[in-house]
């Protein structure tokens, strides 16, 4: 009997697995819905977007939102070894040190930045080398761009000209700014989660690892978690007891509807699933939080995109040399900028690449194309995961209620006009043929907040399911980690977050399953 079950071989589930190993006493075993991670298009970064609706990928979508058309806006989250880590755009990104003293004011004392910039730390292998704000030895490698696009540096110089100022470091102290994006790269290839903490690890003998096997429930007995009951492949369950613990890091989509079909959750919501409501947590799958983005468009004269990055010769450079247009991760300039007087912090971060990316990439042009994406990074909207029914193969249900805020409206707004002053500076401008979406017939606020609406993705970010604190209502875990009202269970990953961090999201979600390998160390 393993000391601990760990659901989920994403990147917080790899990163426990590794930490909780250490100790050669006790018995960790990992537990993965997917399978292996070594598909080329996992390994070649500019490859992500075609893992998108693949067996490499949960395929969730929402609900018709209400605010976007009544569309259903698509959730990726990765199916595999690495999880999201092994799907996503590799751009390291921290958040904001207010960010985290938030998590502090809201209850969850010991999550303020001062806490947790050791993990963030801790984990990093920055080629800058160690300081105040980075590490250096830890595994998981953050590197510079192997072979930015050369259209990136005329981004920066209009960024500027537009009135964005240069900024070294954007995961420092400070994050207003423009610069080129830190990426989770190794010598030109992704450098996952699994690559960065599992591997390493799978030669212990203390640590075993389960691809392929779909766990459908936490198994309670009284008011404490002993274990999961796995589908066996050839019909059936069987029951996986823990000695100590069960964690739950399956996701932000995945963790909340594990409690929900493990009968923990809003009494009333559980009943209607067709599920026994064994432990009343009224917060579980509530609080869901995502960054909203839109795509700004134009054709350029500019030779040196990624338009055809997957020929032939392309893609013998990335299999020779590891160098090339594929090495890059689409969006390639960050920044970050407040839209408007008296914020705390920026409310848009743009992505901004030389590639036509609309519609998660399925969307296609001819011709040399960039992108400018301003992304809400401080949603005020709110958003549920629940259950469909009481079937742990079906998908759960999803809303996120994107744009229901006025405030989201005004500063994503805001954001596409800024995009559109970054294009018309001097670097840009005499580059552009044609803007494409929203167009140039797109000119009064009406004509943009309708495209924005119909074009509106969601950035692959969500957070905030099981909810972190020791005092809000609305809590599912405490600042342990720990579910309220269950022993022996934790969840571990994104969904714990109370609010979702000014920035992308894989760095934050690798930091707190640092922490909280030395917090389940502790209590053991």
């Amino acid at each position: 009997m393993p000391d601990y079950v760990i659901v989920g071989a994403g990147s917080a589930g790899c990163v426990l697995a590794n930490r909780l190993s250490e100790d050669p006493s006790v018995s960790v075993l990992l537990i993965e819905a997917g399978g292996r991670d070594r598909s080329p298009n996992v390994r070649i970064p500019a490859a992500f977007a075609n893992q998108f609706h693949t067996k490499l990928d949960w395929d969730f979508e929402t609900e018709p939102e209400p605010h976007v058309d009544g569309r259903n806006l698509y959730i990726p989250r990765g199916r595999m070894l690495g999880g999201s880590s092994s799907m996503n755009a590799m751009l390291y990104v921290r958040g904001r040190p207010l960010d985290y003293d938030g998590w502090a004011a809201q209850g969850a004392p010991g999550w303020s930045y001062a806490d947790v910039l050791p993990y963030f730390k801790r984990a990093e292998a920055n080629v800058r080398g160690a300081d105040e704000y980075h590490g250096a030895g830890g595994p998981m490698r953050v590197a510079e761009q192997r072979s930015p696009r050369p259209l990136a540096r005329r981004m920066l110089e209009a960024s500027e000209a537009a009135g964005i100022p240069r900024i070294a470091d954007y995961n420092g102290p400070e994050q207003d700014g423009v610069s080129m994006f830190q990426v989770t790269q190794h010598r030109g290839a992704r450098f996952s989660a699994a690559d960065a903490y599992l591997r390493p690890a799978m030669s212990r003998p203390n640590l075993s690892v389960r691809t392929n096997a779909t766990v459908l429930a936490v198994e309670l007995e009284g008011d404490r978690a002993v274990g999961v009951r796995v589908a066996r492949r050839r019909g059936g369950e069987e029951l996986i007891r823990a000695e100590r613990e069960v964690v739950l890091s399956a996701g932000a989509i995945g963790s909340p509807q594990l409690l929900l079909l493990s009968g923990v959750g809003p009494g009333q919501e559980l009943r209607e699933a067709g599920v026994q409501a064994l432990v009343e947590l009224d917060g579980v799958g509530r609080n869901l939080q995502d960054h909203p983005f839109v795509t700004v468009l134009w054709e350029v004269s500019d030779t040196g995109t990624l338009y055809k990055a997957d020929s032939p010769r392309r893609l013998a450079e990335w299999v020779l040399r590891r160098s090339g247009p594929l090495t890059s991760t689409v969006a390639e300039v960050c920044a970050f900028t407040r839209t408007r007087g008296g914020l705390p912090a920026a409310d848009i971060q743009f992505h901004m690449g030389a590639a036509y990316f609309d519609d998660h990439g399925t969307a296609e042009y001819d011709g040399h194309c960039m992108v400018i994406a301003p992304t809400l990074v401080s949603p005020r909207a709110r958003g549920q995961v629940w259950l469909r029914s009481s079937d742990p193969t079906a998908k759960p249900r999803i809303i996120t209620n994107t744009l229901s805020a006025s405030e989201d409206v005004e500063s994503l707004l805001a954001g596409v006009s800024l995009a559109r002053e970054i294009a018309a500076q001097t670097p840009l401008r005499e580059i552009l043929v044609k803007e494409i979406k929203p167009g140039p017939d797109a000119t009064d606020r009406e004509q943009i907040e309708a495209d924005m609406r119909r074009r509106l993705m969601l950035i692959y970010h969500p957070v905030g399911t099981a909810k972190m604190s020791d005092s809000a209502p609305d809590a599912v875990v405490d600042s342990r980690l720990r579910v309220h009202g269950v022993g022996g269970l934790r969840v571990v990953d994104a969904s714990v977050m109370p609010t979702i961090p000014g920035g992308n999201t894989n760095a934050p979600t690798i930091m707190i399953a640092e922490k909280a390998s030395d917090l389940i160390k502790e209590a053991a």
